[in-house]
């Protein structure tokens, strides 16, 4: 009952406002000369429309997610000391092993000397006793703990190798390096792995979101009485905060298998390729995933539909090429498409393009829809012309 109250008035509303043009068309008309098209009369405006096809669409969802680096790794102090220099620019790209920075490598580079002379004597050692073992001059007990002392030895040898390594602060993977947390001459390192910089590899890139468990529930649903099909395919899109669809597609990763109890969500996400590096980590974008297919939806431009104070409606033209309004109801999205799901049939033309020109009652001329035409400018006015003859 409320759904035909509502469609009366409605009608009611608009059945008033045909009336008022239909008048005012009448008042100019008594003006015109004798003779209807002939004279200065214009022609019909030209509009853009759809024709409806009941067809196969697959059905999108668009959900906010937010941008996270595919890798990312804290340059850290292993050593302790002073940094004499920074060899890197802030903001910019580099390598896994790239020098980072330069700790003051003295004191190590002296204990690797030490380590390295220390190394040299108990090989020189193990070596006579190996010797003097087959001479059975010295035990197996003496030669195996000259032994021990030669492995310590290349121990300590690969610990100061270590060290003097870790004075230039190689990065520890490839990615974009961060703003430098500390500055030349400040102290590292003393009591603990003090945070130097951060790299993030951001090519590809990730896009973390969350879809309500009563949407999915919904979908499921209509998925077993068999309304919907299953959508095979892990491609998504990702649309900018400028509305512009981001020229490379994604694929899906995951989907939790659990709800978050406190936000009754699913987590998913998506890894999209990132060449340019346009995508930054922590930006906020909407990914769109199809969900499931229709194979009898009806679909038209989202530019097509209006709204007011009743309702969702678009303005038809019918077959004497009048225009009139039709209310309509929308479901979920194909892509930048709402799927109608009441008000619509095939073979109707919904005016696209043009709607300015389309009042309620008059008479269009209507051009199928080429939706990679290119725009042209609008032509200019009868006002507009009579004014340049003056």
């Amino acid at each position: 009952m409320r759904s035909g109250s509502s469609k009366r008035i409605f009608y009611n509303s608009l059945f008033i406002l045909c009336i008022s043009a239909s008048l005012g068309a009448c008042s100019k008309g008594e003006q015109k000369p004798a003779g209807g098209m002939g004279g200065g009369a214009m022609p019909p405006a030209e509009v853009d429309v759809v024709t409806v096809k009941p067809g196969a669409a697959t059905l999108t969802q668009d959900l906010p997610g937010r941008l996270q680096a595919y890798r990312s790794a804290q340059v850290r102090a292993r050593v302790e000391g002073i940094v004499e220099q920074r060899k890197f620019e802030e903001g910019s790209d580099v390598k896994a092993g790239q020098s980072l920075y330069q700790i003051a490598p003295r004191n190590y580079q002296t204990a690797y000397e030490a380590a390295k002379a220390n190394l040299e004597a108990a090989k020189q050692t193990l070596d006579r006793f190996r010797k003097l073992l087959e001479a059975k001059v010295v035990s197996q007990q003496d030669y195996d703990l000259t032994e021990a002392k030669y492995k310590s030895a290349e121990a300590q040898l690969s610990r100061a190798q270590e060290d003097v390594d870790n004075t230039r602060v190689p990065a520890p993977i490839e990615g974009r390096i961060g703003r430098s947390q500390v500055s030349e001459g400040a102290l590292v390192g003393k009591g603990d792995a003090t945070l130097l910089a951060t790299i993030e590899q951001i090519n590809p890139i990730y896009a973390n979101f969350t879809q309500s468990e009563a949407e999915i529930s919904r979908l499921q649903q209509a998925m077993n009485a068999g309304k919907l099909k299953k959508a095979n395919t892990a491609k998504v899109e990702l649309v900018l905060e400028d509305g512009r669809v981001y020229a490379h597609s994604g694929k899906l990763l995951f989907s939790d298998r659990a709800v978050d109890p406190n936000t009754a969500t699913v987590s998913l996400r998506a890894e999209f390729p990132n060449p340019q590096l346009q995508l930054l980590p922590g930006m906020f974008v909407q990914i769109r995933f199809a969900q499931a297919v229709s194979e009898k939806a009806i679909s038209i431009p989202q530019r097509a539909v209006q709204i007011n104070t009743q309702g969702q409606y678009v303005m038809v033209v019918d077959a004497e090429n009048k225009v009139a309004p039709r209310p309509v109801v929308t479901g979920a999205m194909s892509g930048t498409n709402f799927i109608v799901t009441d008000g619509l049939h095939a073979g109707d033309k919904v005016i696209v393009n043009g709607l300015q020109k389309a009042r309620p009652g008059s008479v269009v001329k209507p051009v199928e829809w080429n939706p990679n035409a290119p725009i042209l400018p609008a032509a200019p006015s009868a006002a507009a012309k009579s004014g340049d003859k003056k």
